[in-house]
């Protein structure tokens, strides 16, 4: 097990942080939902999705995001839970990131749109950087240990969905904007979005090796064949064998070259 040290004061304070930001991330939807404040999500994708859009249901997969957010910061937060590696350098990035993702409801509801790209772009980075340089201690963290149920799937999990997230927020503000550059068209764009966060999810994987990180990808790019295949069928299409080829190339990535990866003694 690598949780073996008790948290000082300080190490406190810092899970205090990472449960509150995850409590403000719950609760900012759940607040907007209550009140009706402003623009629902929805809403504010409407005036700049006719670039590329997801399926509605897709974004259901908050759902599961949000109860990992809660599951890990919890975790991490009792006094019996040891201060390991992958607690102490993710604290401050995660609370970062989770802080985040509450504030974007918050700037898409006052319609902040160029705001929303800073947030989650920032959300992202804030989650994978610190994920990628942690790399090795994830890929030889064992199966069954507490650090990889409670911390490595829901803070990749949710990496993963923002790293689609992210490329989409920018391309349906660009085009509410009326910026994206003419010589490319915009379903040249789109499918260029695509590409770009199907190559971001295959690297990620191979240095992480973990589903949890592709397969929201892989839904979100699902989402967007749904949406797509009537109105535009190759962006639709595309959107599909990306989804399709990411999930073949995780498994093998991630069983296949499990043999090959490094052990904890």
């Amino acid at each position: 097990m690598t949780a073996i040290e008790r948290p000082t004061p300080v190490q406190r304070t810092r899970r205090l942080t990472v449960l509150a930001a995850a409590v403000f991330a719950v609760a900012v939807p759940v607040i907007q939902g209550l009140t009706g404040f402003g623009l629902s999500q929805a809403e504010f994708a409407a005036a700049g999705d006719q670039t590329l859009q997801v399926a509605g249901y897709a974004f259901s997969i908050w759902g599961l995001l949000y109860l990992g957010i809660l599951i890990y910061a919890g975790r991490q937060a009792l006094p019996q839970t040891g201060e390991s590696l992958l607690i102490n350098r993710m604290g401050w990035p995660s609370a970062v990131a989770l802080f985040g993702i509450g504030l974007w409801i918050v700037v898409a509801a006052l319609d902040l749109k160029a705001a929303s790209v800073v947030v989650i772009f920032a959300s992202l980075l804030a989650l994978l950087v610190p994920l990628l340089a942690l790399g090795r201690t994830i890929r030889t963290t064992g199966v069954m240990d507490r650090d990889r149920w409670f911390l490595i799937w829901p803070l990749s999990a949710l990496a993963g969905w923002l790293t689609i997230a992210a490329p989409l927020n920018l391309i349906t503000t660009a085009t509410a904007f009326d910026a994206l550059p003419a010589f490319v068209s915009p379903t040249g764009w789109a499918v260029i979005a695509i590409a770009v966060v199907f190559l971001i999810a295959i690297e990620v994987t191979l240095y992480l090796r973990t589903m949890t990180y592709s397969l929201p990808i892989a839904w979100g790019l699902i989402g967007a064949f749904v949406a797509e295949q009537e109105r535009n069928p190759l962006l639709g299409f595309t959107a599909l064998g990306a989804a399709f080829l990411l999930v073949v190339a995780a498994v093998i990535l991630v069983f296949g070259l499990e043999r090959g990866i490094e052990r904890p003694r």
